[in-house]
């Protein structure tokens, strides 16, 4: 067996570069050869941008790329179903082979919710507190009233909600709003023929109020104690508040206990 002189201090440090020469050499190519070889160390893959795309895709599009994927689901109005919302990582991270995607997805079917209580609130508060739930607003219509810009009513298709009534979220709810004093006009109603106490109330009811109720005498054909003129008359533009003057016949003079009883 072959002998290494040291008998110099320059042979001593040539033995001692050799062996640290050596030991770098082995710690450089473990790092740098055989954990890459071992560990596709080095070889990261680009994560796709896979927003948009439908999950039902996924299984071909990221095993061509030796990714795997894992799907959360939500629901998002106006975004087809199975659809990918988000992702994590995010496109363009460097991830090793065979990486778990976490993908968010618009599911099939709308969760149910209750039908929060608009009616009463202003039109804004409707608004915000829609949104809050998960709804939409629909379409808003506007009808006679004094609380201008309240909300009168809540419909969905065309028949009134209640609140607490499940609606699948994302729904369009639609919203019936006061109009307010002096903008809304429309047909004055007939209280011709009526008795004045039922014309009174048709008239209030109607959002307008009565005025001078004048009694005249009654014509052939006209009952007693009923509404025989009146102005505006019916079928007339009015506004909320607007004050109708009735015209009344006399009322039937009461009977007596001894009416109509035979004489002794």
């Amino acid at each position: 067996m072959a002998k290494i002189s040291t008998q110099s201090r320059t042979d001593l440090f040539i033995h001692i570069g050799i062996i640290v020469s050596l030991l770098l050499v082995l710690f450089l190519g473990f790092f740098f050869v055989y954990l890459p070889f071992t560990t596709n160390h080095g070889e990261a893959i680009t994560v796709p941008d896979l927003k948009k795309k439908n999950v039902e895709d996924l299984e071909d599009f990221l095993g061509d790329r030796d990714l795997r994927y894992e799907v959360d689901c939500t629901f998002v109005t106006n975004v087809p179903a199975l659809t990918i919302i988000s992702q994590y990582p995010l496109p363009g991270s460097k991830v090793k082979e065979g990486r778990k995607i976490y993908v968010t997805v618009v599911s099939r079917t709308a969760p149910l919710i209750k039908m929060p209580k608009l009616t009463d609130m202003t039109h804004r508060s409707a608004q915000m507190l829609l949104k809050s739930v998960g709804l939409e607003e629909g379409n808003i219509s506007y009808v006679p009233d004094m609380a201008q810009n309240a909300v009168l009513r809540q419909l969905y298709n065309g028949k009134e909600i209640l609140p607490g009534q499940p609606v699948a979220k994302g729904t369009k709810i639609d919203l019936e709003l006061g109009e307010g004093l002096g903008t809304a006009q429309f047909e004055a109603p007939s209280a011709i023929g009526m008795p004045l106490d039922e014309a009174k109330i048709a008239i209030v009811g109607a959002g307008l109020k009565v005025g001078q109720v004048m009694e005249v005498p009654a014509e052939e054909g006209q009952a007693p104690g009923s509404i025989v003129r009146q102005n505006p008359d019916a079928g007339n533009k009015v506004r909320i508040g607007d004050v109708i003057d009735l015209w009344v016949t006399p009322q039937a003079p009461e009977s007596t206990d001894n009416e109509n009883q035979p004489e002794q």
